[in-house]
């Protein structure tokens, strides 16, 4: 009974997706009724839309959560960050690597992805009767996103199927692509799941519109994201072939700092307006909160990663900032990319979900890959040369793949990616015995190594979950 109860629950919840506010639907039976009302007209189709973008900003997807979100975990997970001791104690336990399934450590994005999946699925599904002139962009947008949330389970719950050997054979996560939020669903394999990734951004990129405007996603942001796919799975000329189709430029160096305090919007491929009166959400509070004389840290800049940010490299005033705690008289070395917009500390900025400079990184790492030195030097120094004042050139071998290794750390800091490249390169997350004050004295994170091939790298699937679907299979170690 008490499954029944639990499933009932979240189809009224996945049902409650159907337009972008969710208050409105009130007027409409969650029926079978209700929903072919909702299902009519272009405008109905343009809402229903609207209403997966709105899953994006859960707060443990994009729209911040101190549970670990995208935004926060893939650094909180890795070496970027170190804990703060001032702060409250948020997420420690991901940051530890002490997490078992009863834990449910991302078990919030876990259920809220599937959520937007099944938001996405819907509007699929009703689609087919459906002809109206916007038909082929509202799908593709609803595949793209279906993909995105897709990809965010499998990187955070599965291998990513360069990581090891055997990764494309083993657990990945259930692929969802029909509208029944009581269907029990078991694991596909690795290989499996990043295919049919692939194939839903494939034709999504096909029939999108080239721009759909703010809020949402066009030919550019696929691009990025198919370029990130086919990076993951180890295919290299596609990887370059997409990312090359990106014609946004990298954003220059002189608008970099502007890109995060939201006054400039250059470089940047898809994004959510964050303005109080419609969403209002603080998703920096996620670092840090108070100004820059009295700082609460929850986590800050790791002395080891800030010390690679050159002087003349414009990201270490974009992306940290020297605050204080006059009370304490302790100084931090903070995370300012989700600091606030000018004059403000409140966290409250856009989400800023895909930008331009991921593709030239993407194809620079995969020319490597392919043993073309040449235009992974040029792909590279296409974001170097927007960075630095002397931006660094020439490497070879091993050095240059150092280097695009680096400036993806660099450039991504703070920004959903840093663990899941550990973890693709099958590395190791290593974090320097440095302390959390701004010299490096102070208190250091609790765990500083989590070993190469370890089951921490793949999260546990949340023991609600696996409680409710019985063809659910747990990760291996839990």
């Amino acid at each position: 009974m008490k499954n029944i109860i639990y499933k009932i629950t979240v189809l009224a919840l996945f049902v409650g997706g159907l337009t972008s506010c969710d208050e409105e639907l009130d007027q409409v039976p969650f029926d079978e009724f209700g929903t072919e009302n909702a299902y009519v007209t272009a405008e109905d189709f343009e809402n229903a839309t609207r209403g997966i973008y709105r899953a994006l900003t859960f707060g443990p997807l994009y729209g911040g959560s101190d549970a670990g979100g995208m935004y926060d975990a893939p650094d909180v997970l890795s070496d970027n960050v170190t804990f703060a001791q001032r702060g409250r104690n948020t997420r420690r336990t991901l940051h530890n690597w002490q997490y078992g399934a009863a834990d449910e450590p991302m078990g919030g994005l876990y259920q809220r992805a599937y959520q937007l999946i099944n938001r996405a699925n819907l509007l699929i599904s009703k689609s087919e009767s459906y002809d109206g002139e916007n038909k082929a962009n509202v799908v593709a947008e609803a595949k793209a996103l279906r993909a995105l949330a897709h990809l965010d389970l499998a990187t955070f719950f599965a291998k990513i199927p360069t990581q090891s050997g055997d990764a494309n054979g083993s657990l990945g996560i259930a692929y969802v692509t029909e509208p029944d939020p009581l269907i029990e669903p078991a694991r596909e394999t690795v290989g499996a799941t990043y295919d049919k990734i692939a194939q839903d951004l494939s034709e999504a990129l096909a029939d999108i519109n080239e721009t759909n405007g703010p809020g949402r996603m066009g030919k550019d942001a696929v691009r990025v994201l198919l370029s990130r796919v086919y990076l993951y799975m180890g295919q290299w000329q596609n990887a370059i072939n997409v990312a090359n189709g990106v014609s946004t430029p990298v954003a220059p160096r002189t608008d970099v700092v502007d890109v995060w305090e939201d006054t400039s919007r250059a470089g940047v491929l898809f994004y959510i307006e964050n303005e109080l009166s419609i969403l209002g959400f603080n998703i920096g509070v996620t670092w840090s909160q108070g100004g820059l004389t009295n700082l609460i840290p929850e986590y800050v800049v790791s002395y080891e990663l800030y010390q690679l940010f050159e002087d003349d490299d414009i990201r270490k005033d974009a992306y940290t900032l020297q605050a204080r705690n006059n009370a304490d008289n302790l100084d931090f070395n903070a995370i300012k990319k989700l600091f606030g917009r000018p004059g403000q500390t409140n966290g409250l900025v856009d989400l800023k979900i895909f930008r331009a400079a991921e593709a030239s990184l993407n194809a620079a790492e995969a020319y490597y890959n392919l043993g073309q030195e040449g235009p992974a030097r040029t792909a590279l120094d296409r974001v170097r040369s927007k960075r630095y004042t002397t931006p660094p050139s020439g490497e070879t071998g091993t050095a240059l793949r150092d280097a695009i290794r680096l400036e993806r750390r660099l450039e991504f800091a703070f920004e959903c990616q840093r663990f899941f490249d550990i973890k693709r390169w099958g590395q190791a997350v290593e974090r320097e015995s440095f302390g959390d004050l701004a010299d490096g004295t102070g208190t250091p994170s609790d765990q500083l190594t989590l070993p190469a091939g370890s089951n921490k790298f793949q999260l546990p699937i949340p023991q609600s979950a696996t409680d409710l679907n019985p063809n659910l299979t747990q990760n291996p170690g839990y």
